[in-house]
């Protein structure tokens, strides 16, 4: 469980979190909506201690990220908006094995992972491939493999389908309701449902900072305008 417990959170003296009190369960699959500026991006690196609340916790599994930022880093993957803003090398077999080996693991246990890894995102035998070389849809598979790898409870995903075509889209899409359906918890942060509102057990909105809306997707959709967010056609 993923616990935001009165998180603010300000750049300079800019509020960008404002009181914000939610919890994340095990094996949900949360929409975090919101427009641009909203305070998506700045709430989802709060999960794994990439940012510090100015005031209130933020706890994962129920220990305090402060307190642990490695083991919120291994319960929680993060996948960024341009994957390539988290590659760490030019080769997939080694990007994906990064964190693993950051933790110490066995070279039989950091193999077993990786290859776990690049299975669930479909990219199977492509260990020596370089990164610069995939599409754009590949290079995303790759981070949500470098996420995976380090068998978190939560993924994490900040605009995931930004520059992606369609068929790069419904890649990424299958994945994640592929692991989805496994039992792994999904937060993915968007201003656009149209493609993922059937995937997801709730939609939190945002708006300046706080929480406008949350509740069941059909719920939700009532509530959303006004927030510049797309969602399907009714």
């Amino acid at each position: 469980m993923i616990e935001f417990q009165s998180v603010s959170y300000a750049f300079g003296d800019r509020p960008v979190l404002r009181d914000i009190s939610l919890s994340i369960d095990d094996g949900e699959f949360v929409l975090l909506a919101g427009a641009n500026g909203s305070g998506k991006t700045t709430l989802l690196r709060h999960c794994n201690g990439l940012l510090t609340p100015d005031s209130g916790s933020v706890r994962v599994d129920g220990t305090p990220v402060a307190d642990d930022p490695i083991a919120a880093r291994s319960s929680v993957g993060m996948v960024f908006q341009h994957p390539r803003d988290q590659f760490v090398s030019a080769i997939v077999g080694a990007d994906v094995a990064f964190g693993p080996e950051n933790l110490g693991l066995p070279r039989e246990e950091i193999d077993r992972r990786v290859a776990a890894a690049l299975e669930a995102v479909n990219m199977t035998g492509r260990e020596d491939d370089r990164i610069d070389a995939l599409s754009g849809g590949e290079q995303s598979r790759v981070a949500i493999a470098g996420a995976l790898a380090m068998e978190p409870t939560h993924l994490v995903l900040d605009e995931p389908f930004t520059g992606l075509d369609e068929p790069a889209r419904r890649s990424v899409l299958a994945r994640l309701e592929s692991l989805s359906a496994e039992g792994t918890g999904i937060l993915l942060a968007t201003h656009d449902l149209r493609d993922v509102l059937g995937l997801a057990d709730r939609v939190i909105a945002m708006r300046d900072g706080q929480v406008a809306v949350d509740g069941p997707p059909a719920d939700a959709l009532d509530e959303l305008e006004g927030l510049e967010v797309r969602v399907p056609d009714r």
